[in-house]
């Protein structure tokens, strides 16, 4: 059996299209609201403005909170 020693021809490299922003919108809000619902929860939950009573969102960000800086006690 011969082997063809004809090397490969080049396959150009093809250009990146671009994402339309319509595609990226709902995802871009979306985790915007979470990273604010995050950020409450870190930062203000428990304090003057809770919304939930009791000390359990607190000791689940409690860690957290001191590593971002927010003090709480």
């Amino acid at each position: 059996m011969a082997q063809s020693t004809a090397a490969p021809a080049p396959v150009a490299p093809s250009a990146a299209t671009p994402l339309p922003l319509r595609a990226i919108a709902p995802w871009a809000v979306f985790f915007g609201v979470l990273m604010l619902v995050l950020l409450y929860f870190v930062g203000a939950e428990q304090g003057a403005t809770a919304l939930l009573s009791g000390e359990g969102v607190h000791e689940w960000v409690h860690d957290g909170r001191h590593l971002l800086g927010f003090p709480c006690h």
